[in-house]
């Protein structure tokens, strides 16, 4: 399929992110992208990630914490727990249950490449029946299931509007998740932009750690260096990870061979997607006092600091709610972007309460939130999807804006519980510390301890 910009000179693209479910995705969810789709009317979907939630329970006998782990070695606790909680036994159990022998590595893998096939065909149901294109990219989560990335590509392509081109099929393919895309011109005679699509790794691996770069920019201020093993049963005890060498150095080829194309010499005009964020995506905030309504902790080589939303740079409607989970070394993408001329913006998504879009150091950092209904985010009526609206003569200077479940109208969601402990559950010392900078939970925690003195005050009067 070629994509270009349509006669009136716009391209747009729809940007969904950590959908992050199992193979029965949820009914919120698959509504939600389905109105989207046909509130937007995109000429583009881009997939940015965490499509794939790969400790559900349904995958527990070939989840993979770890690249290198043996399938279903390293099951997550909460995983076994929910699993549990929902009944949904393994398939090793239900052998045992049945007295039937046990279902050796292929039959597991059989049963976890279906799930995701359907999973896919699921949410890429309502974006397939209105003929949008679409490509897809990963995020930390969807190797997890068992079933890598190299062969989740094969699956995408079975769908028709599938774009992931097979990697290494020519110099805009590079690996699984790494590719670019040419959106060409309405009259069809040139590139006028590129969409490039970035696999920005999962978990930090040994050796990640001697490809950092030093910074010049802001984001390098006060940044330190991280050194933790594996903990207990925290996925992210490693830190995150970040794009191959590879990929960066295909940042500059890419461009280079859409400029080539085009057989003028000029740079063409790219925005690149991708799922975890950079480090530069801090330099759209502003650091400020631990006791600051509404501040985020930074986490890992920002911890100790809490940041806001900087104003001065940061698009009307940025929403800020969690710490930028980046990987704990900066390998030099951004840098790379800029050097390589034509870029202009990286959006990201990862960060399920985050949704805002900033400019800084010539250069545009932007998230959509998740979409799901299945994981962790903002409040229901926040949750949505990020359009960006593209204009041939200058498809940098682009307009943006979230489409959310609250916009469209999408009613009392099915799972009020899950939604409540994902906005409000505590996972760790400084998400329950962000949590008591909410202005309303600060506000009922404060009627509680006037009512408690008061309480203490008329016991001591009676006394």
């Amino acid at each position: 399929m070629t994509l270009r910009f349509r006669d009136d000179g716009t391209f747009r693209i729809l940007q969904v992110s950590d959908i992050q479910d199992g193979p029965h995705v949820s009914e919120d969810t698959l509504q939600l992208i389905g109105d989207a789709v046909r509130e937007a009317d995109p000429d583009l979907v881009v997939l940015t990630g965490d499509q794939i939630r790969g400790y559900d329970p349904a995958y527990i006998d070939t989840f993979i914490s770890r690249r290198g782990d043996r399938p279903g070695d390293h099951v997550r606790v909460v995983s076994r727990l929910e699993a549990a909680l929902e009944h949904v036994p393994s398939q090793r159990e239900l052998c045992r249950r049945n007295t039937l022998p046990a279902p050796d590595e292929d039959t597991l893998m059989e049963c976890t490449r279906q799930n995701v096939r359907s999973t896919f065909s699921q949410f890429l149901g309502p974006i397939a029946d209105h003929g949008v294109p679409f490509a897809a990219t990963y995020g930390n989560h969807d190797f997890q299931c068992g079933i890598d990335v190299d062969e989740q590509d094969d699956l995408y392509r079975e769908i028709d509007g599938c774009l992931n081109p097979v990697a290494g099929s020519g110099p805009l393919a590079l690996e699984p998740g790494t590719f670019a895309l040419p959106v060409l011109s309405s009259r069809g005679e040139r590139i006028a932009m590129g969409v490039m699509m970035v696999n920005s790794g999962d978990y930090a691996l040994d050796g990640d750690a001697s490809r950092a770069v030093p910074s010049t920019g802001p984001v390098s201020s006060g940044a330190h260096p991280v050194v933790q093993g594996r903990g207990l049963d925290l996925v992210d005890s490693d830190g995150y990870g970040v794009p191959s060498a590879a990929a960066i150095g295909w940042l500059a080829d890419a461009e280079h061979e859409l400029s080539a194309r085009n057989g003028d010499g000029m740079p063409v005009p790219a925005i690149a997607f991708q799922h975890i964020p950079t480090q530069e995506f801090y330099d759209c905030l502003r650091e400020v006092p631990w006791w600051t309504m509404n501040a985020v902790e930074g986490t890992r080589a920002f911890s100790g600091r809490c940041f806001l939303l900087d104003e001065t740079v940061c698009r009307p409607g940025s929403m800020l709610g969690e710490s930028v989970n980046c990987a704990d070394i900066n390998v030099g993408e951004v840098a790379a972007m800029r050097h390589a001329g034509g870029y202009f913006a990286l959006f990201a998504g990862h960060d399920h309460k985050n949704a805002y879009v900033g400019h800084a150091g010539g250069f545009d950092l932007g998230y959509a939130p998740t979409c799901g209904f299945a994981s962790y985010g903002p409040d229901a009526d926040l949750r949505g999807v990020r359009l960006l609206t593209f204009h041939e003569d200058d498809p940098a200077a682009y307009q943006t804006r979230m489409i959310t479940w609250g916009e469209l109208g999408g009613g009392t969601v099915h799972d009020k519980l899950r939604l409540f402990l994902g906005d409000y559950g505590a996972a760790d010392a400084p998400t329950v510390r962000n949590q008591l900078r909410r202005p309303k939970v600060a506000g009922v925690i404060g009627v509680a301890a006037a009512g408690l003195l008061g309480a203490i005050a008329a016991h001591q009067r009676r006394q």
